[in-house]
């Protein structure tokens, strides 16, 4: 079995992320909507999408039937509300710029949907957005036969992650390393 991406972070110098349970009515997405499943169109269905194209591009479409324009949806798919189930979503992330610009888009969730009922565990680590954009480039730019501390030095070198923000006149710093990071692999 292929451990997920975000379970590995657990054996590295990150510190560790938590857990958020869930218990109650669907509510938690995965990741972006609730659970769901998708089915075939019912003739039924493939009327309506007709009936609803018609009324949309009536001259478009005068010339033919509601059934032969029905035929064309025969195929689709539409979402409905998963009864019963399991989701695990591993970290979702992308590159944006370049190869190595990592972005962070989702936190790993698993769920279990049992008839409008809902378990859900959240992993949620400390500064999340900039929590695993830097583990991914622990993860997939640094060279493994170095030591974690060399890593992670590597990581600080190339891929920086200090913000620096104004509010109300203040400027603040913020180096997310030192916030992601277990202490014994920051200092020399």
């Amino acid at each position: 079995m292929k451990i997920p991406l975000f379970l590995k972070a657990l054996n590295s110098p990150f510190k560790p992320f938590k857990l958020k349970w869930y218990f109650g009515k669907v509510a938690v997405p995965t990741p972006c909507f609730l659970p769901r499943t998708w089915v075939k169109f019912t003739w039924k269905d493939c009327l309506e999408k007709a009936r609803e194209t018609i009324n949309k591009r009536p001259n478009i479409y005068s010339n033919m039937s509601v059934e032969a324009i029905a035929n064309q949806y025969k195929d689709y798919r539409r979402a409905i509300p998963k009864k019963v189930g399991f989701d695990f979503i591993d970290l979702i992330w992308k590159t944006k710029w370049t190869r190595t610009d990592y972005r962070h888009e989702f936190s790993p969730v698993w769920s279990f949907v049992f008839f409008g009922y809902q378990i859900a565990i959240n992993f949620i680590a400390p500064h999340y957005l900039h929590y695993w954009e830097v583990f991914l480039y622990y993860y997939f730019e640094t060279d493994k036969n170095k030591s974690r501390r060399e890593r992670i030095e590597q990581c600080r070198k190339d891929n920086p992650c200090v913000w620096t923000s104004i509010k109300d006149g203040v400027k603040e710093t913020v180096d997310y390393y030192e916030l992601v990071i277990k202490e014994r692999y920051l200092s020399a």
